[in-house]
C-alpha cells in the first residue's frame, strides 16, 4: 500500500434476518398504500367480470354444463381456472382479503393523524403575508381589539387562535374543511364496513328456489320448514339448513299479461301467508306479490321469478281404478312458452316389485298454450292460455324410480329407454277433454292446466348493514368533494407615524384546489378590511 492509498473500508452486510425484517417491512408498507388499495379495488370489479358475463355454477348449474360442452377446451381450461365459480375462488378471496388487509393497515395510521390534526391548534401565521395566493391589506382607523373582535365574530364556526407577536403586533389564524378529511374517512371506513358486511353475508345468508302451483289448495302451500322443501338450495358456509326461520305462503292464482306480440309486461300472485304467532293461530294474511315487490317475513324475502303450466292427466285403468297427476311441466321456450316434460305414475293394487317395474306409465311430450299444428306437428304461437293442446309420447315399463339415483322431474331415464325396459306404447295430439287408449285398455285423458309459479327466499342478515355502508360512502364521497380545505390569517399592527389607526393584512390559502375560495376570501377581506384605506 503506498502512501496515498487509503485502506480499504469494509462494506456493510445486512445479517439474513435483517434482511428478511426489511423484506416483510417494505412489503408491509406497499400494501398499505392507499395507491395499493385503490389498484386492489379496480382488481375486484375486474374480477367480478366474469361472474356477470359468464354462467355461474350455484346459480345455474346446467347452463355452466352446457356452455363448458359447447365451448371444448376452452370450457374445461375456465372451469379449471374457477371462472365458473368466480366468488368463490381463490383468486378472487385473495385479492378480497388483500383489499381488506389493505384499507385496515393505511387507514388506521390515517385516522391516527386526523385525530392529531384535530387537536392541534391552526398554524402560526406566516411572517410574509404578502407571498401568500390571497393576500389584502389596508388601514384602518379603528383599534387592534375592534378589528380582532370584528373578525372573531365573522370568523365564527372556523377553528381560530390569536397570538401575541410582539411589539404590539397581533396575529389571527383560522383554518376550516376539516369535514373534507373526514368525510375521506368515512368514505374509506364504509366501503371497509361494506366489504366485511359482504363477506359475512357470504357465511350467513342463503337463497333457494321453489316451484308451486298455483291454485290456493294444498298443492299450493310452501312452508320454510328446511332444505328438503326447495327445488334448490345454496346455502352459506355457516348455513346448514336445520334453523330456518319458519313460515308459510299459499299461492291462490297468477296473472301475467302480455303485448300483442308475446312479450311479458306484468306478473302479480295473489297470495297469503303466515309468519310468526300466525302458525301456532291459523291466520293467513293477503299480499300481493309482483316482481319488484318481495314479500318480506321472518327476515326472508320471497320473490316471484316466473311461471309455467302444469297439464293435468288422468289415467283409468281397466280394473276401473284412476289416478290423477298435475306434474308442473319447464317452458323450452320462453317466448310462447312451449313446454315439456314427464308425469309419471305407478300403477294401482300392484304389490309385487317386478311386476310393477313392467306396469309403470309415463306422459312425455309438449304442451302448447296457444297451439297450433304446422304439417301435424304442435308448436305454441303466444304465452297465453287461449287453446292449450299436448303432443304425447305415452311410456310403458320401468322408470327407474327405484334405481337410489335421483332423477328430474321433467324427464325420464333415457339408460331405460336405451335398454329397452322403457318403450312407448302410444302418440298422439289431444285438446283439454280428449283422451286416448292404449293396447290394453288402459285410457289416458287431458283434463285440463293449471299454473305454478316460481319462487325465491332469500335470507341475507347484513342487507341492513350493507344500506348503511353504501349510505355512509355517499355522503363521505360528497363531503371530500365539495368541502375545501382552506386558511385564513389576520395580522395587525400600529400605523407607522403618528400612531393612529392599525395596519390590518389579511392572507388566505386553499389546502386543496383553490377554485371557488377566492370569491370567498374576497368576501371575508371586504368585512374584516371594511372602512381601511386599501393597498
Amino acid at each position: 500500500m503506498t502512501a496515498t492509498e487509503s485502506p480499504p473500508t469494509s462494506q456493510y452486510r445486512p445479517t439474513p434476518a435483517k434482511r428478511v425484517l426489511a423484506f416483510f417491512r417494505n412489503t408491509w408498507r406497499g400494501l398499505t398504500a392507499m395507491r395499493t388499495a385503490l389498484i386492489l379495488l379496480f382488481l375486484l370489479a375486474l374480477a367480478a367480470l366474469p361472474g356477470a358475463l359468464l354462467p355461474q355454477r350455484a346459480l345455474n348449474p346446467p347452463k355452466t354444463d352446457q356452455y363448458i360442452a359447447d365451448h371444448g377446451w376452452w370450457g374445461t381450461l375456465l372451469d379449471r381456472l374457477q371462472f365458473f365459480t368466480v366468488y368463490s375462488s381463490v383468486w378472487f378471496s385473495a385479492i378480497y382479503l388483500l383489499l381488506m388487509v389493505s384499507l385496515v393497515g393505511c387507514l388506521l395510521p390515517r385516522s391516527f393523524d386526523y385525530i392529531r390534526s384535530m387537536r392541534a391548534k391552526p398554524v402560526l401565521t406566516p411572517r410574509n403575508l404578502s407571498r401568500m395566493p390571497h393576500f389584502r391589506e389596508a388601514t384602518t382607523e379603528r383599534g387592534a381589539d375592534d378589528v380582532l373582535t370584528a373578525a372573531r365574530a365573522r370568523l365564527r364556526g372556523w377553528r381560530t387562535v390569536e397570538r401575541d407577536e410582539g411589539d404590539g403586533v397581533r396575529s389571527l389564524s383560522a383554518e376550516r374543511g376539516y369535514l373534507r378529511e373526514t368525510g375521506n374517512l368515512v368514505f374509506h371506513f364504509a366501503m371497509l364496513g361494506l366489504i366485511i358486511a359482504f363477506a359475512l353475508g357470504k357465511m350467513f345468508t342463503y337463497d333457494g328456489q321453489v316451484i308451486v302451483q298455483a291454485t290456493g289448495g294444498q298443492d299450493a302451500v310452501f312452508c320454510n320448514s328446511g332444505i328438503y322443501a326447495y327445488d334448490s338450495f345454496n346455502p352459506g358456509l355457516r348455513v346448514d339448513g336445520t334453523d330456518l326461520e319458519p313460515f308459510c305462503v299459499k299461492i291462490n292464482d297468477f296473472t301475467a299479461q302480455y303485448t300483442e306480440s308475446g312479450e311479458p309486461t306484468h306478473y302479480s300472485s295473489n297470495i297469503q301467508y303466515q309468519s310468526g304467532a300466525d302458525l301456532t293461530s291459523g291466520t293467513w294474511k293477503p299480499y300481493l306479490l309482483e316482481v319488484n315487490a318481495p314479500l318480506r317475513t321472518a327476515g326472508d324475502r320471497v320473490y316471484l321469478l316466473g311461471h309455467g303450466y302444469t297439464p293435468i292427466f288422468t289415467v283409468t285403468y281397466p280394473g276401473g281404478d284412476k289416478r290423477t297427476q298435475a306434474t308442473q311441466w319447464r317452458p323450452e321456450n320462453q317466448v310462447t312458452y312451449l313446454s315439456d316434460g314427464a308425469t309419471k305414475f305407478d300403477p294401482p293394487g300392484v304389490t309385487d316389485a317386478a311386476e310393477r317395474r313392467t306396469k309403470q306409465l309415463a306422459i312425455t311430450g309438449l304442451f302448447a298454450p296457444t297451439s297450433f299444428l304446422h304439417g301435424g306437428v304442435l308448436t305454441s304461437t303466444a304465452p297465453g292460455l287461449n287453446n292449450p293442446m299436448v303432443a304425447i309420447d305415452v311410456m310403458r315399463g320401468d322408470l327407474g324410480l327405484d334405481s337410489g339415483k335421483g332423477q328430474s322431474i321433467f324427464e325420464i331415464d333415457q339408460s331405460m329407454v336405451d335398454d329397452g325396459r322403457l318403450k312407448r306404447v302410444a302418440r298422439q295430439n289431444l285438446e283439454v277433454g280428449q283422451s286416448l287408449t292404449l293396447d290394453d285398455g288402459t285410457k289416458v285423458s287431458f283434463d285440463g292446466v293449471q299454473q305454478w309459479v316460481s319462487l325465491q327466499v332469500s335470507h341475507d342478515p347484513t342487507q341492513g348493514y350493507v344500506l348503511v355502508f353504501a349510505i355512509a360512502m355517499l355522503a363521505g364521497l360528497g363531503a371530500s368533494l365539495l368541502v375545501k380545505r382552506r386558511r385564513v390569517w389576520l395580522r395587525v399592527r400600529p400605523a407607522d407615524g403618528d400612531g393612529n389607526g392599525t395596519v390590518v393584512q389579511v392572507g388566505g390559502l386553499a389546502r386543496t384546489d383553490q377554485a371557488g375560495y377566492g370569491e370567498e376570501f374576497t368576501r371575508i377581506a371586504d368585512e374584516l378590511l371594511s372602512g381601511g384605506k386599501r393597498k
